[in-house]
């Protein structure tokens, strides 16, 4: 074994003369030949230790080419899947991490080491340091990797970040990805790169489509909004995976993600982008697959009061279904919020048809007791879904439109304006009687 090693070092000896000698005359292909050849050798002589230490010595020599460092980088890393054990591979992949760091024209590779070494830290339970070596890398910034490539490694991010609960960095990492490039059309994409642009390298092999990836990050957002329970979020991340070509062709796969638009429909407090898509949800065809649902959202738009006993008994087992199922299924809280958007539906309804109704009335048709009522009455005006006053010591609630100073003044200013033109009507008829009446005392 001695022998091996004396005659490996006498070997990487003489061809660091060559590759010194190539460095010197500036031959790009020679020294590229010879930084192969050394890390060749050492891979083949299985060691694995002196390969690192070659690596290091080799990058640092002085004047070294940027072509040599890529060609000695991309081929070491060809040797990290045919390593003998673990702690080999991670030595070998952070020797070339650290060699690669900071420089411009190997940041790819570098980016796919880190990638690398941080699904080991995760397969090894380490998620916190897995989210941090991830974080370190800002692919966006990399002109020459493909567009797959970086979006597929910033989803990493995210969801590495999510992992640990760090809902905030999630969401930051998460606004990098601009939700226009899932839309883009790739057969449209320039494919030969001008004069003087840097050549976008092709993603590899294992990168997902485009397409692919906006599930991917779709569903990924569904986690973050779930945490905390944003249902309208929720609600269009799902009608943005409902509407991939390769979900859309397949029953089996949009049905359940339909079912899902239209619970967090019916979750999702009332507002106008709420209403729009609850209208177009409810002109979709396929709706008619999935009747009960299709029912939900009719009584949701229909101006009536909605009997939460009733309702809840018909959709008890279509909701109980929902929540067994696996992946972001209906939270604890759900069934709360269910009770809740009824009531903030009908205390709508009333306001519709009423302008003033007693208390006792209002809890009667909302199927609550009086305290209730009013609490769910006072939330609402609170948050400025609706505009009333209740008159407690009479038990009366007025539903008005508020007018703010504008509307105020715009009203008197019309009144005055009809007032004026009374006025001058009046002048004017009496102006034509006078006339008439001193053309029949002349005659």
């Amino acid at each position: 074994m001695e022998g091996d090693s004396t005659n490996l070092d006498a070997a990487i000896e003489s061809l660091l003369n060559v590759e010194k000698q190539m460095r010197l005359a500036g031959d790009v292909a020679g020294t590229r030949k010879a930084v192969i050849d050394i890390v060749e050798l050492c891979y083949k002589a299985g060691a694995w230790k002196t390969l690192n230490d070659q690596i290091v010595l080799l990058s640092k020599r002085r004047g070294q080419l940027k072509q040599a460092i890529t060609a000695m980088v991309q081929k070491a890393m060809e040797y990290i899947d045919l390593t003998p054990d673990m702690d080999t591979r991670i030595e070998l992949i952070k020797t070339l991490s650290s060699v690669s760091a900071g420089k411009i024209y190997v940041e790819i590779e570098r980016a796919r080491l880190i990638k690398r070494l941080a699904k080991i830290k995760e397969e090894q339970g380490k998620i916190d340091e897995a989210a941090d070596l991830m974080q370190e890398v800002a692919v966006e910034t990399f002109g020459s990797m493909a567009k797959t490539e970086k979006i597929a490694f910033i989803l990493e991010q995210v969801r590495l970040c999510l992992d640990r609960q760090d809902f905030v960095r999630a969401q930051i990492l998460s606004r990098k990805i601009s939700t226009r490039v899932f839309d883009a059309d790739p057969s449209k994409e320039k494919k030969k790169p001008k004069e003087g642009d840097n050549i976008v390298q092709d993603a590899p092999a294992e990168i997902p489509s485009l397409l692919e990836l906006k599930r991917i990050y779709y569903e990924l957002m569904i986690r973050y909004y779930s945490h905390n329970n944003d249902y309208l979020e929720i609600c269009r991340c799902y009608k943005a995976i409902y509407d991939i070509p390769a979900i859309k062709e397949d029953p089996a796969k949009w049905i359940p993600i339909l079912r899902k638009i239209c619970w967090y429909l019916v979750l999702a407090p009332h507002d106008p982008m709420q209403s729009s898509l609850l209208n177009a949800t409810l002109e979709d065809k396929n709706l008619s697959e999935i009747p009960n649902f299709r029912l939900l959202l009719k009584q949701l738009v229909t101006m009536e009061v909605i009997q939460w006993t009733n309702l809840w008994e018909f959709f008890r087992e279509e909701y109980d279904n929902e929540k067994n199922l696996v992946g972001g299924a209906l939270g604890a809280k759900a069934t709360e919020d269910l009770k809740l958007r009824i009531i903030e539906h009908n205390i709508l309804v009333v306001s519709k048809y009423y302008s003033r109704i007693t208390l006792k009335r209002l809890a009667d048709l909302l199927c609550l007791s009086l305290q209730e009522a009013e609490k769910h009455l006072s939330d609402m005006v609170n948050s400025k879904s609706l505009i009333a006053k209740i008159d407690r010591p009479m038990g009366v609630v007025s539903f008005r439109t508020a007018q703010d100073s504008n509307g105020v003044l715009n009203s008197w200013a019309t009144n005055l304006e009809k007032l004026l033109d009374l006025v001058e009507k009046s002048c004017h008829q009496i102006h034509k009687e006078t006339m008439i009446h001193k053309a029949v005392l002349k005659a």
